[in-house]
């Protein structure tokens, strides 16, 4: 080392607040940028190249261009999908306390995102979700009974007390088996929407992560694959801000955005406001008319927070200030699409609240009925199911251990 040389130091990123701070989000740049205009779905990807760094808007913003011209009706079942999502996981999240399910996760304030998505897409297309889109499956009429019985891990669960609560599997209704391996996701995806131009199918996968996993290697291979063979996919970076308690500049947050980790794979990438119920739709649109086109994937990045801790065994005051979640932003995804339903003249406070006592008086009616059948440890699947759905036929071990507890 000669004497005028500068020793190296390496940067350990640091999240702007902690526990007493002021809370700050002026890291985070909401600038509209080329995301104000609404290129065709079949734009070559190379003219696409500033849209990772702008953020598509609809709600709040004048003849926005990304608007998808819904009609009432739509964002109303939109709104109402949202709510029961957020008055099912209170419910749920006080189950839990009360001893009634061994585990939960809330998606509070990333409801516009399960929900939109699932009403945009067609039946028969597949989503790979993470813990935080049950909304898809409650905008789709899931039953609310069987999410719960899920939930409680019950005699009538229907995964059959293979899974742990929360991660929900339903094929009929286009949502494939959660993982706790959430890297594993964008794989998953990619791989079935191959399978699916490789048969001549016409339906399309969408693959969810959180933004701290893209910096795992399932990411990056799955991104190849998507690239080289030009997968018929939609491919979400949920950026809620939080991986469990590390920040999202761990993930690289810091350098650039999520959604532009698409350009060094030639994909299309959008960063779009994850609490525009609005924006959330358009932008899902849009690349699934790119993927249906055989134009290949396209990566979403959508802006949202966790409010809620990351799951019931998190406490997100140890690492992130008490008052954060009242700071963000982005608002709230309930209350802005249910303000805009109101300045549309669709809707009013009245109206919400009839509609909130209605799907209240609904989840406890399915609540009670899953209760009837028992809650964590007071019901069970019965010992049998161990032996099935493993093996299309039985070894003499598996038949001699199913002979020994007496079935």
């Amino acid at each position: 080392m000669t004497d005028d040389a500068v020793p190296l130091r390496l940067h350990i990123p640091q999240p702007v607040a902690r526990p007493g701070d002021a809370s700050r989000f002026d890291y985070l740049s909401f600038v509209p940028g080329a995301a104000v205009q609404r290129p065709e779905f079949d734009t070559p990807e190379p003219e696409l190249r500033e849209f990772p760094y702008g953020l598509i808007r609809v709600i709040g913003e004048d003849n926005a261009a990304w608007d998808p011209g819904l009609d009432p009706e739509m964002m109303r079942s939109g709104l109402r999908a949202m709510l029961q999502t957020r008055l099912f996981e209170d419910r749920m999240f006080r189950a839990h306390r009360q001893g009634k399910t061994s585990f939960f996760m809330k998606s509070t304030g990333e409801e516009a995102i399960g929900v939109a998505q699932s009403l945009a897409l067609a039946p028969g297309d597949m989503c790979f979700p993470t813990y935080r889109v049950q909304g898809w499956l409650i905008a789709r009429d899931y039953p609310l009974e069987d999410m719960i019985n899920q939930i409680y891990s019950n005699e009538k669960d229907p995964l059959k007390g293979r899974q742990l609560p929360i991660l929900y599997s339903a094929r009929d209704y286009g949502f494939y088996s959660l993982s706790g391996n959430v890297g594993s996701r964008f794989g998953h995806a990619v791989g079935w929407a191959m399978a699916s131009a490789y048969k001549g199918a016409c339906h399309i996968a969408l693959g969810y992560i959180g933004e701290g996993t893209t910096a795992e290697g399932d990411f990056h291979e799955a991104l190849t694959f998507a690239s080289v063979y030009r997968a018929p996919a939609i491919l979400v970076i949920t950026n809620n801000q939080w991986a469990i308690s590390s920040f999202a500049g761990i993930a690289g947050a810091e350098q650039t955005t999520f959604a532009a980790k698409a350009l060094a794979y030639g994909l299309p990438g959008l960063r779009v406001d994850g609490n525009d119920f609005l924006a959330v739709w358009a932008a899902t649109k849009w690349a699934a008319d790119r993927a249906r086109a055989n134009l290949g994937a396209t990566v979403i990045e959508f802006v949202t927070y966790r409010v809620a801790g990351h799951s019931t065994s998190d406490d997100p005051t140890k690492y992130r200030p008490a008052d954060e979640p009242s700071h963000w932003p982005l608002g709230d995804p309930i209350e802005r699409l249910k303000l805009h339903l109101i300045d549309m003249g669709e809707w009013s406070e009245e109206r919400h609240a009839q509609l909130e006592s209605e799907l209240t008086e609904a989840l406890r009616a399915a609540q009670r009925a899953a209760e009837a059948i028992g809650t964590l440890g007071k019901s069970k699947p019965s010992v049998a199911e161990m032996f099935e759905g493993v093996f299309k036929e039985l070894d003499w071990r598996a038949i001699e251990q199913r002979r020994e507890i007496g079935i």
